[in-house]
């Protein structure tokens, strides 16, 4: 079947105008003039699922190391989410200087170290909560609670599509499953549900889900032409009986782009066709996503955020407004995220470098294809990790302090906002970083008052950064 008897299939719906190209695909925001210059048209959202330890990565905390074994006593009452202070837990990774800024890395993010001066580290963030769900809700959403759009939701609605072909906002979830909330952290919520994230999964027999129709002796041409006619009635008796409810709308759209990605998402997902250094820069294995990951290894964790990285690049470069990778899934046995409560070094070891890697190459490539200037990335994770030690090789949540970094957009390298010694609650606890100023950034980098982006809802005015936020000036 062509792609013009898919479409014309649905031309009985009472919304028909909604699947008009023009407003469909390659359809403008409701920000039909930007409220200031952008120094970025598209962003990437690196996130740890499980809540990925600042001491041990990015944030050098030489105290603990000199202190280690030592009882912890930071001075005031401490409650953490699971377990009861434990002794100064010093990184087991070293550290050392990278860049021309001195910038201190551990060892299991080195990769990093080759771009470490286009990186803007603000190690002062805070959160609200040490739950996971709420936690990462905080993180993608700016709520604790469900039922807001994720921040991909709400750039797609201010800027609309770049192509006609894909989503405006992809997610790469990790293989393994989805991390906590699963799909609410893409939810469009109460903005138009064409807003909502689109699941893609690199490297899988079906990166896309139902995509193609299955094999079957039975599906024919003329039966699936058949099928499509009546689901066209039938989708115009139910929107007749729904004014102003936009999920079918929305439904019918995604068909329409499902007929658009049939072609075009299969070349934007399949990197046989980049050159064998590009695939070397990201770490991809010769056996491909088949590599065993039986037990956690660096190997593995390479191959598979590499790969979505690298697929992040060709979505980004064929128009893509907004992509979401994901690295760990949900809480179960064995363990397959950052949540170490048991074994930092057993879990962070692996898939800090497996991130690296592919964190790493990502901005390379894209700088060394003139895309770092108008891309932003974020690395970002639920709440940090405690310097104490829970167990004897595990730390408990942090949400007191934990590191964020983002480059490229316009964003520039240093560090803006510090821990304290220990890496426990905020340098200068008066003045901390919150989501909603990480937000307020990246907006105001595509061109977005996050004040003047809002959206009537229940009798409220909603924006992504709720009432808080402003703009980091120092770092654009």
């Amino acid at each position: 079947m062509n792609r013009r008897h898919f479409l014309s299939s649905f031309s009985g719906l009472a919304l028909s105008d909604l699947l008009l190209r023009d407003q469909a695909m390659a359809a403008p925001g409701v920000l039909r003039t930007l409220h200031h210059p952008p120094r970025a048209k598209r962003v990437v959202q690196l996130f740890m699922a499980g809540a990925a330890s600042h001491v041990d990565m990015f944030d050098h905390k030489p105290l603990l190391s000199k202190k280690d074994g030592e009882p912890w006593e930071p001075g005031e009452t401490v409650e953490l989410f699971q377990s009861t202070p434990g002794a100064c837990f010093g990184s087991p990774w070293a550290f050392q200087p990278y860049g021309q800024s001195g910038k201190m890395l551990s060892e299991i993010v080195a990769p990093l170290g080759d771009v470490v001066d286009d990186l803007a580290f603000v190690h002062n963030v805070v959160g609200k909560t040490g739950v996971h769900s709420q936690g990462t809700l905080l993180q993608t959403t700016g709520f604790i609670f469900p039922g807001f759009p994720s921040a991909g939701s709400w750039v797609s609605h201010a800027l609309g599509s770049e192509n006609d072909n894909l989503p405006t906002f992809v997610v790469l979830p990790d293989h393994r499953g989805f991390a906590s909330n699963g799909a609410k952290n893409w939810a469009s919520a109460f903005l138009p549900a064409q807003h909502q994230g689109t699941v893609i999964r690199p490297g899988s027999a079906t990166p896309i889900s139902d995509l193609m129709p299955p094999k079957s002796d039975f599906i024919t041409p003329g039966s699936d032409r058949a099928g499509l006619d009546v689901l066209a009635k039938l989708n115009s008796m139910h929107a007749d009986q729904r004014t102003g409810d936009d999920r079918l709308a929305a439904r019918v759209r995604s068909y329409e782009l499902a007929a658009a990605m049939q072609l075009s998402a299969t070349d934007a997902l399949d990197v046989t066709g980049e050159p064998q250094y590009i695939r070397d820069m990201y770490g991809l294995a010769p056996e491909g996503p088949g590599v065993d990951d039986s037990t956690i290894n660096v190997k593995a964790e390479t191959e598979f955020f590499g790969r979505k990285c690298l697929v992040a690049r060709r979505l980004l470069e064929r128009g893509v407004r907004f992509v979401q990778i994901w690295s760990g899934n949900d809480n179960g046995f064995p363990r397959r995220n950052w949540d170490s409560h048991e074994d930092v070094k057993r879990d962070h070891e692996p898939l800090s470098l497996g991130m690296a890697h592919g964190a790493a190459a990502l901005i390379k490539d894209l700088k060394q294809r003139g895309m770092l200037d108008d891309t932003i990335i974020l690395w970002t994770t639920e709440f940090g990790r405690m310097p104490c030690s829970q167990g004897s090789k595990g730390r408990d949540h942090n949400p007191f302090v934990f590191t964020n970094w983002m480059c490229g957009g316009g964003i520039k390298g240093g560090t803006y906002g510090e821990s304290d010694e220990w890496g426990f609650k905020p340098a200068d606890r008066a003045n901390p970083t919150q989501v909603y100023d990480i937000h307020a950034t990246i907006l105001h980098q595509l061109g977005i008052d996050h004040e003047r982006l809002t959206k009537r809802h229940n009798g409220i005015d909603r924006r992504l950064t709720d009432v808080h936020g402003h703009v980091l000036r120092g770092m654009v």
